[in-house]
């Protein structure tokens, strides 16, 4: 009997944000024949976009795009939603012969759905009494609270994302083991798998930052977080805390002026490209392409080929 086709390989582009990564996904999905899956965390909620640099349709050359502008900013949306909904994606994508191209600056959004990845069970009433103490003494508090428990974990979350903070805290109390050891092993689900890294210069990735933070607030990026804080935004546990659009409602309190919100926007988002970069380093799956390399689609598509054919990267 002739053996049944082989699935497409499943493509996921990576690297720091302004790295380049979006019109890579593009020339891949182009070339590839395949479609695009987001794994951006804020980019699924709708009306997040001058802040989120979504791509706006009619700069997406025709290639349909999956899991943006899912939610409203009220939602709050988790890993473990979003693993479901984008392994639902990816196996439907692959079931129609067409290779999913994921791209998105979340690393451990991309990793949960790559990678195998069970995540510990919850406690409601001991996540609300986090949630209290969170509340009460701040991010920071916690933060220190978590570093005495789980260091490692410590490392990997920013001091401001509170929301991460107690949740490794809860994994601690129910588990008694490091939040860290239930983060997604460098074991992928289906071997057939290539992750392309956009390796660029901390200097040129600064400098696009600053541009891109500029365009942000130039395009009106104030005016959307206006309209979003009337939708809800301030209510949204997950998009409340985007970068840039924290800032943007500051402005609109009145707690900063708008140059100083805008250099905020800068300072939190080279922090946070940083730590994407230090993330996605640590992972030697990755084949990497210089962000300027007139072949790195060439360069990509070879990796690619190499994993459709069961190659060393698989």
């Amino acid at each position: 009997m002739p053996r049944p086709p082989l699935a497409p390989p499943i493509v996921a582009v990576v690297g720091a944000t302004a790295s380049g990564k979006t019109a890579l996904s593009l020339d891949l999905a182009e070339r590839l024949g395949g479609e695009v899956v987001n794994t951006d965390a804020m980019q699924v909620y709708r009306g997040m976009d001058v802040g989120t640099a979504k791509l706006p349709p009619a700069e997406r050359r025709g290639i349909p795009h999956h899991l943006l502008d899912t939610l409203t900013v009220r939602d709050t949306a988790t890993v473990a939603e979003f693993q479901r909904w984008a392994r639902d994606v990816v196996a439907e994508l692959r079931a129609r012969g067409l290779p999913p191209v994921l791209v998105g600056g979340s690393a451990l959004y991309t990793r949960a759905v790559l990678d195998r990845f069970e995540f510990p069970g919850t406690d409601e009433a001991l996540r609300a009494r986090l949630e209290q103490e969170l509340a009460e003494v701040g991010p920071a508090a916690m933060h220190e609270r978590l570093r005495a428990v789980d260091a490692d974990a410590a490392d990997r979350i920013l001091v401001e994302n509170g929301r991460r903070v107690v949740r490794a805290l809860e994994v601690v109390e129910l588990t008694g083991r490091p939040y860290s050891a239930s983060l997604p092993r460098l074991e992928y689900v289906d071997p057939a798998t290539v992750q392309v890294g956009v390796d660029i210069d901390r200097p040129t990735l600064d400098a696009r930052i600053e541009q891109r933070v500029a365009a942000m607030f130039a395009g009106g990026l104030v005016e959307e977080v206006e309209r979003l804080l009337d939708e809800g935004l301030a209510e949204g546990r997950t998009a409340s805390r985007a970068i840039g659009y924290r800032e943007a409602a500051a402005y609109l309190r009145g707690e900063l002026g708008l140059d100083e919100a805008r250099e905020r926007t800068v300072i939190a988002t080279r922090r946070f490209a940083r730590r994407q970069d230090s993330w996605f380093r640590k992972d030697p799956r990755i084949v990497w392409v210089r962000h300027d390399d007139p072949d790195r689609v060439e360069q990509a598509l070879a990796a690619v080929a190499a994993v459709a054919a069961g190659g060393p990267e698989a």
